[in-house]
């Protein structure tokens, strides 16, 4: 799957909707406390030292291949002239929790007190992914606030699984969803290989004692989506803890939440909510 991925992952292409003119993304090699991961960066023309939002792709942390996301990556760019950067953490066989976690802390956290030697404004930072990449996404914000390592401006966390140590039936699944017993299994035998951890807060960020500290949140759920409920319950409870939240129920899709139909109005809000708390507002 990781060496056929860039090959047959599709469901991108026909989102190609902004930003084709962007020239490719700069190459670079972020240092974490699991050697240099490897990330691309996508550049606003001729903006100095934009913003930068941190991007973790999906792919049930076992697919690697964040060239996956270049729709979205490059329609951010386009439509709100923030940099983006793009990580390619490391995936399971290979490596087993919590070392893509770590690494997608380690990048944000680099990037947020070097940003300046690479052109952009770490200290106007924000940090997401979709599906796995949000899993990793909000598990850095929690490693943030714990460590007192950066302080992320935002997090942007589409249809995320947020809850690994739950069983299937618990998730409440609703007819035939897209995400099935199969990928749970596969989720849990190669990446999250220890039970005993699984139920740990920054494996399944819905299951930390604490919410409170959190940076305001874009939580994106999609209503026939399996990890729908614990979506919306982190929403919740970032509510209850005091978190600016924008949850957005993405009507009659699943777990690919972005089709021709809606990608523009979906994506739009997305990088309006980034344009907000990265561009337009200056602390």
């Amino acid at each position: 799957m990781q060496k056929s991925a860039p090959l047959t992952v599709r469901y991108g292409g026909p989102l190609q909707i902004a930003g084709q003119e962007l020239p490719a993304p700069e190459r670079l090699r972020i240092p974490t406390r699991h050697g240099t991961v490897r990330c691309e960066l996508y550049r606003p023309p001729a903006a100095e030292h934009p913003p930068l939002y941190v991007h973790l792709h999906g792919g049930a942390f076992i697919m690697r291949h964040p060239r996956m996301d270049d729709f979205f990556a490059r329609f951010l760019v386009a439509e709100t002239r923030i940099a983006v950067l793009s990580v390619d953490y490391d995936v399971a066989p290979q490596v087993a929790y919590p070392v893509a976690h770590e690494q997608a802390h380690d990048v944000a956290a680099h990037l947020a007190a070097h940003g300046e030697e690479l052109g952009v404004d770490g200290t106007r930072l924000g940090v997401g992914g979709f599906s796995a990449g949000g899993n990793l996404a909000a598990a850095a914000c929690l490693q943030a606030r714990d460590l007192d390592s950066f302080a992320p401006r935002f997090q942007l966390l589409g249809v995320p699984s947020l809850d690994v140590a739950e069983g299937y039936a618990d998730k409440q699944p609703v007819g035939s969803p897209m995400l099935g017993q199969g990928i749970l299994d596969l989720v849990r035998s190669t990446y999250f290989r220890d039970a005993g951890r699984r139920a740990e807060g920054y494996a399944s960020p819905l299951r930390a004692a604490s919410l409170a500290g959190l940076p305001p949140t874009m939580l994106v759920t999609a209503e026939r989506d399996l990890l729908r409920r614990e979506g919306d319950l982190y929403a919740e409870r970032l509510r209850r803890a005091g978190v600016t939240v924008q949850h957005r129920l993405v009507p009659g899709r699943d777990h690919y939440f972005l089709d021709r139909a809606n990608a523009r109005t979906e994506m739009g809000l997305m990088a309006g909510a980034l344009r907000r708390h990265l561009v337009d507002v200056r602390v």
